[in-house]
C-alpha cells in the first residue's frame, strides 16, 4: 500500500486533491512552532531555566534538518505515501514518549520523544510532498508549495489555543503536562493518516491543463542531488535560508514569555491568555507568508522576494530594538511582519530549488538544504534564550533582555542578503546528460547519493 507503485493516479484524479494531503502532514508537524506554551509549565515544574526549556525544539529543529538531509534520496524512491506513514509514526510517538518522560519527572525522556524521535517526523514529514507537489503544478511551483508549507506556519495556530486548552484542563504540573501530550500525539496520529491515504503521484506524462501535450520543456538544466551540493548556489541558498531562519525562529520560540518581558513594567502587561493569542497571531502571520509571498515570487521572481525577506526584515528588527516598548501595537506589526518573512522563505525555497537545478531531484536536494534549518534551529533560539538569561543574571529587565539579540539578527540578515545576490544560473558542467533519442529525461533517485 506504501509503495510507489500503489500511489500513481487513477485517470480523472484532480491534483487539487493533492494540496489537502500535504495539509494534513504539515499542520500536524507545524505543533513545534507553539512550543513555547509548553515552556513556562515545564520550567515550573521540573526546576529548568528557559535555555534548558527550549533543548527539545531546538532538537526538534536540529533533526529536522538532519533527517531531511539523509532521508531525502529515501523519500524520492519510495514515494510520498511512505515518507506520510514514516512522519505520523514518529511524530505521533514522539509525543508518547515525551508524555512518559513528564510523568516519570525525567526530562531527558521528554528532550528524546519530542526532540530526537518527533524531530525525525518533522524532517520525513516536511519533505514528503514537496516533489510530488512541484510534478503537479510545474506551471505554479511556488503557488503549490506556498499551500502545502503554510500549513507548517499554520500549525500552531491550532495547536496553542490547544496546548493552552488541554493544559487548563489537565493542569500545569508534570502530570497535566502528560496528558496533554498523550491527547495530543493520539490525535495528530489519526489527523496525518488522513494524508497518507489521500496523496497520489500523477501518471507518468501528465501535463497540466494550462501546458499543451507539445509544449518544449523547460530550460532549467537538471542536476542530481550529488552534484547540487557541489555548487555555488547551493551553498549560497543555505546561508540565505540560515540566516533568513535564525531571525525568525528567535523571536518564534520564545514568543509568549518575550512580549510578556518586553511589557512586564508598563501600564499595560500582557497577561497568559493575551501571549498565547500573541502566539496564534505569529502563526497566522508566518501561515498567510508561507503562501501569500511564495505565490507572489512567481511573478516577480524568487531573487527578489528574498530580497524583501531579509533587507526589510532588518529593518524591522531594527526598528523593534530602537522604539523597545514605547508601543505595543508596533511590536506586534514588526513582529508579524518578520514571521510572514521567515514563513515565505521556507515556502518560496523549494521554487528557488527548482528553478536552479531543475526537478530531477528537487526533493532530495531540498533536504540537504534543510541542515540549514538544523543549524538556524540551534543559534535563534540560543541567541535568545542564553542573552536573555545572562540579562536577567545581571539584574536588566524589560526590551533590555533582548536588545543585543535583536543587533545580532540584524547582522545575520545582512550576511544572508549579500549571499542572495551572489546566486547566479548553475553551470551546465553539473547538469545531468540530457537522455539520449527514445528515451525521457532521467527522474529516479541517483545510486549511491546521501540518504
Amino acid at each position: 500500500m506504501l509503495a510507489p507503485s500503489r500511489t500513481p493516479s487513477p485517470r480523472g484524479w484532480s491534483r487539487w486533491l493533492v494540496p489537502p494531503a500535504a495539509l494534513s502532514i504539515h499542520l500536524a508537524i507545524g505543533q513545534a512552532y507553539a512550543w513555547s506554551v509548553f515552556k513556562p509549565p515545564l520550567e515550573s515544574s521540573l526546576d529548568l531555566s528557559g535555555t534548558a526549556s527550549a533543548l527539545p525544539f531546538q532538537l526538534a529543529i536540529v533533526m529536522l534538518g538532519l533527517s531531511a538531509a539523509f532521508g531525502g534520496t529515501l523519500v524520492e524512491r519510495n514515494g510520498p505515501r511512505w515518507a506520510m506513514a514514516v512522519s505520523a509514526a514518529c511524530f505521533s510517538s514522539g509525543f508518547l514518549v515525551a508524555a512518559l518522560g513528564a510523568a516519570s519527572g525525567q526530562y531527558w525522556l521528554v528532550v528524546l520523544g519530542y526532540g530526537f524521535i518527533g524531530g525525525i517526523g518533522l524532517g520525513i514529514g516536511y519533505i514528503s510532498p514537496v516533489s510530488t507537489l512541484i510534478k503537479w503544478f510545474p506551471d505554479r511551483p511556488g503557488m503549490a508549495t506556498g499551500i502545502a508549507i503554510m500549513g507548517f506556519g499554520g500549525g500552531a495556530l491550532i495547536a496553542a489555543p490547544l496546548s493552552t486548552q488541554l493544559l487548563s484542563s489537565f493542569g500545569t504540573d508534570s502530570t497535566g503536562i502528560a496528558r496533554t501530550f498523550l491527547v495530543m500525539g493520539v490525535g495528530y496520529a489519526v489527523f496525518m493518516t488522513l494524508g497518507v491515504f489521500l496523496v497520489r503521484l500523477p501518471p507518468d506524462g501528465w501535463r497540466p491543463p494550462s501546458q499543451p501535450a507539445n509544449a518544449a520543456p523547460a530550460a532549467t538544466g537538471q542536476v542530481s542531488a550529488r552534484n547540487a551540493v557541489r555548487t555555488p548556489q547551493f551553498w549560497c541558498l543555505w546561508v540565505v535560508l540560515c540566516m533568513n531562519v535564525t531571525a525568525g525562529i528567535g523571536i518564534l520560540e520564545k514568543a509568549a514569555p518575550m512580549i510578556g518581558d518586553f511589557f512586564a513594567g508598563t501600564a499595560s502587561p500582557v497577561a497568559a491568555a493575551a501571549a498565547a493569542g500573541f502566539i496564534g497571531l505569529l502563526s497566522l502571520a508566518n501561515m498567510l507568508g508561507r503562501i501569500l509571498w511564495s505565490s507572489a515570487s512567481d511573478v516577480l521572481g524568487r531573487k527578489n522576494v528574498y530580497r524583501g525577506y531579509l533587507g526589510v526584515g532588518a529593518l524591522m528588527y531594527l526598528l523593534i530594538a530602537l522604539t523597545g516598548n514605547a508601543s505595543k501595537p508596533l511590536f506586534i506589526v514588526c513582529a508579524a511582519v518578520i514571521l510572514s518573512f521567515y514563513g515565505g522563505g521556507f515556502a518560496t525555497i523549494p521554487a528557488y530549488l527548482k528553478d536552479l537545478f531543475g526537478t530531477y531531484q528537487v526533493g532530495a536536494i531540498h533536504g540537504r538544504l534543510l541542515t540549514a534549518w538544523s543549524t538556524a534551529g540551534v543559534l535563534g533560539p540560543l541567541i535568545v534564550n542564553a542573552i536573555a538569561d545572562a540579562q536577567k543574571s545581571a539584574g536588566r529587565t524589560g526590551p533590555d533582555l533582548y536588545t543585543t539579540s535583536f543587533f545580532i539578527m540584524i547582522g545575520l540578515l545582512v550576511v544572508g542578503f549579500a549571499a542572495n545576490e551572489l546566486v547566479r544560473p548553475v553551470h551546465p558542467r553539473h547538469h545531468e546528460p540530457p537522455p539520449s533519442e527514445g528515451e525521457s529525461t532521467p527522474l529516479a533517485p541517483e545510486k549511491g547519493a546521501l540518504s
